[in-house]
């Protein structure tokens, strides 16, 4: 796989049984990367290990006077540079792609698990969380695929290089395979602390950045009910928590650099003492002496690889448990449905359409009518709207909801939601040019001017007219900043309701669309939506006077199930409690309440 390549097309299923399973998988999905790491990093590392040898021969040549060698001496110092520099860049090139192809692999299982969850997926995870997975949880994973076939290589050039010096002079060999053991082991107890230490501080980091994200979106709110100061020094205390983490952890890791360098300086000192006591005894020449040297101190090299690695994988394994935490969820907090009823709907090639049913509740939205469902509770409403579109809000939502008597959550997803669209209450609105954001998958029988017609969307476009870039006063090229945070409320609800109503599904199902409008763009929007939707199959949950007397039937659900179902104006009639959660009437709840 090159860079080039990227995206996967398929970036395959992940071993989410644990973390080390996971580096494992995503180890096995780049052996090929893995290889020409390893042999470029064997042949750069043993070209690194040939100058001393090199090196001293060239010594024994001085000492001996000998020109002719000296002159093949350093044409093979020529020989080892240029293959050295070459193998070098070939190995950096074949370790940053299996640093990015494994990054980019990562993020692309992290970015679909997000498209399969959906809102699911916030209630189970943080979002700074998600967020921090996503950065630097990517990167430590992708340093540990990287560092291992370097590490691997320097394992393989340090133990020959040990077995060579013992064959050659065993006490010095002992001598540097014992130092370089004690090297690699003395930075081993430091590792946990430094782990935990780092995991300290990416999580302080996460809240800031969830404060931070909170506090930007919520910014408008704020400035309303003068609560920036507030927001300010809740953000500046969590800051001073990352900054005080950071230092904490910086002082381990400036420690592991310490003993990084003493350790090979006590190694280095240790080997010339007994080098030169052997010189002295002439048991070593001056240029074995100098090979010797070199050698030893070649190994300075492969020693950082060690620790590099040991650190990679002890820092890439609480970042692979984290993203396993997030791949590893499912819709239903039990494993994706794999059973009899999802094979057998995919077998039949079942189209879904049909009534919406929901079994827990009762609800049961006609084919092809625009039902309004209104709900005492903002809060269930909103999970029944989730749980229409296939989603269980809850654990304990044991029963899916039903298009045409198939299960929502027994099908896959993606027909789900190609049958099903679930718009929330807080739509979000992402930066780009009104083009842009309507450039989404749709059935093409409604076009955008009709969506934008029905959704009253005509003061939006004036305004996106005079916010081109260009200077065509194009509302289609107007530039929306980020979350649409430059438009009203009531002007982001219609855009998002546009954007819905030009995808056509089968079956559209609201949650109170219009609740940032006033009373005369909402009754235009109601008549527009009842217009543009006609023989298409749409739920609205709203407790709105003037969408409800455009729906073809309103379901009261109260406690948890249909309480009664009707015309809105008979309803309004014959049921207090309807009528008290229609008109916000205190009073005829408390007589609903006294009577029930």
């Amino acid at each position: 796989m090159q860079i080039r390549d990227l995206p996967y097309s398929d970036p395959g299923q992940p071993d989410v049984r644990s973390g080390f399973r996971f580096l494992v998988w995503l180890f096995r999905r780049q052996l090929g990367g893995q290889a020409k790491a390893l042999g470029w990093g064997t042949l750069h590392m043993a070209t690194i290990a040939a100058l001393p040898v090199a090196m001293g021969s060239a010594v024994a040549a001085v000492v001996d006077e000998s020109g002719r060698r000296l002159f093949l001496t350093g044409l093979l110092l020529v020989v080892l540079a240029v293959v050295m520099a070459f193998a070098d860049a070939m190995l950096h090139r074949a370790a940053v792609t299996n640093w990015i192809t494994a990054a980019a692999r990562v993020q692309q299982l992290l970015a679909r698990q997000t498209s399969r969850l959906g809102g699911v997926l916030t209630r189970r995870v943080a979002a700074g969380e998600v967020v921090k997975v996503s950065t630097g949880d990517v990167e430590k994973i992708g340093w540990f695929v990287e560092s291992f076939s370097r590490f691997v290589a320097a394992v393989v050039v340090t133990v020959s290089v040990c077995a060579g010096l013992i064959v050659y002079e065993p006490r010095l060999g002992l001598l540097v395979t014992g130092g370089v053991a004690a090297v690699v082991l003395s930075i081993f107890p430091l590792l946990p602390a430094a782990t935990r230490r780092a995991d300290a501080e990416r999580g302080k980091a996460g809240r800031a950045t969830e404060l931070a994200s909170d506090t930007v979106a919520g910014l408008r709110v704020l400035r309303g009910i003068g609560g920036e100061e507030l927001f300010l020094e809740r953000y500046r205390r969590a800051s001073q928590e990352v900054r005080a983490a950071s230092v904490h952890n910086a002082r381990m890791w400036s420690l592991i650099d310490a003993v990084q360098v003493v350790m090979p300086g006590l190694l280095l000192i240790a080997v010339v003492w007994q080098g030169a006591t052997l010189a002295r005894e002439g048991r070593l020449s001056p240029g074995e002496l100098v090979s010797v040297y070199g050698a030893v101190s070649f190994l300075m090299f492969p020693l950082r690889l060690f620790s590099e690695a040991a650190m990679a994988f002890t820092f890439s394994r609480p970042s692979a448990r984290r993203a396993v935490r997030v791949l590893g969820l499912r819709r239903d907090d039990g494993g994706e449905t794999d059973g009899p009823v999802r094979q057998r709907a995919v077998a039949d090639g079942t189209r879904l359409a049909g009534d919406l049913t929901d079994p827990a509740t009762g609800l049961r939205a006609a084919r092809g009518r625009l039902t309004a469902v209104v709900c005492g509770s903002p809060d269930f409403a909103e999970r029944l709207a989730e749980r229409l579109g296939g989603h269980p809000a809850e654990p304990g939502d044991e029963e899916s909801a039903r298009l045409g008597g198939v299960a929502l959550d027994a099908v896959p997803l993606v027909e789900a939601r190609a049958a099903v669209l679930v718009q929330d209450k807080d739509p979000v609105l992402l930066s780009g040019t009104l083009a842009k954001l309507l450039d989404v998958p749709a059935s093409g029988r409604v076009s955008a001017e009709r969506a934008l017609r029905a959704a009253h969307c005509h003061d939006v476009l004036d305004a996106l007219s005079r916010a081109t870039t260009d200077g065509s006063r194009d509302p289609m090229r107007g530039m929306i900043t980020e979350r649409a945070r430059s438009l009203s409320g009531g002007q982001r609800q219609r855009l998002a309701l546009a954007r819905s109503l030009l995808t056509d599904p089968e079956v559209l199902v609201l949650d109170e669309p219009t609740s940032a409008v006033d009373a005369h763009t909402e009754a235009g929007i109601a008549s527009g939506l009842r217009a543009l939707r006609a023989g298409r199959t749409t739920v609205v949950f709203t407790s709105s006077p003037l969408m409800l007397d455009q729906a073809d039937e309103v379901v009261f659900v109260q406690d948890g199930a249909v309480a009664a179902v009707g015309p809105h104006r008979d309803l309004l009639r014959d049921t207090p409690a309807y009528r008290a959660v229609v008109t916000r009437d205190t009073e005829i709840v408390h007589l609903a309440e006294e009577s029930a």
